[in-house]
């Protein structure tokens, strides 16, 4: 097995162990069992405890981000609805058999100083994706993007927290409903009109000549 694949295995296995018992639970000798490796092994690829679990965080942050973007862009292309996805692919996520909440809030949970890299991580993660809300935002013209950002990730957050607890898809259908309420009601900025010629442009008998 090459390098980057045991890395990936090691990753894969904490990500899941974390995920079932905690941060703090879950102990080395559990990992490499769990990986089928050598304690040698994993500390070839990791210095500490601490830095399995950033690099695990970030592998995780990378692709449910990437999934999130895929899943969005695959379901419409209008901005405006694609807001509305996002819920969509969060219904997927609690769907999951593995849902056990939000792996990054349980981070944060587990590991409560600010200036703990691992709060950090988590945190960093919320940002990223608080980012890509307002992105859709400003695509879909809201004249307030980061306004209707934030509202998106309060209701994402609570529908998450609700659903842990629950089991259940209806917070985040709940929470759905909620949003297509408050994005009709907000304002959005007027179209951009079109490029080249139309009724009324003054260039257009000049470029056509004329017929009189």
């Amino acid at each position: 097995m090459r390098r980057s694949e045991i890395r990936g295995q090691l990753l894969d296995t904490a990500l899941r162990l974390f995920n079932l018992h905690g941060y703090h639970a879950t102990g080395i000798d559990l990992i490499i069992a769990e990986a089928g490796v050598a304690k040698t092994t994993l500390y070839r690829h990791f210095d500490t405890k601490e830095d399995l679990i950033l690099a695990a965080l970030e592998r995780r942050d990378e692709a449910s981000r990437a999934e999130m973007r895929i899943f969005v862009d695959k379901r419409t292309s209008d901005p405006y609805q694609r807001l509305l996805a996002t819920f969509d692919f969060l219904e997927l996520s609690v769907r999951d058999k593995q849902f056990r909440g939000c792996i990054f809030m349980s981070a944060a949970g587990e590991h409560k100083e600010a200036v703990d890299p691992v709060f950090r991580a988590a945190l960093m993660h919320k940002r990223l994706v608080l980012a890509y809300f307002e992105e859709l935002a400003h695509a879909a013209r809201f004249a307030e993007p980061k306004q209707i950002a934030d509202t998106i990730n309060l209701l994402h957050e609570g529908a998450l927290a609700v659903a842990q607890m629950t089991r259940t898809v209806e917070p985040v259908r709940n929470s759905k409903r909620m949003v297509t309420i408050l994005l009709a009601q907000a304002t959005r900025s007027p179209l951009e009109p079109r490029t080249g010629t139309h009724r009324g442009d003054p260039t257009e008998n000049a470029s056509s000549g004329s017929a009189e």
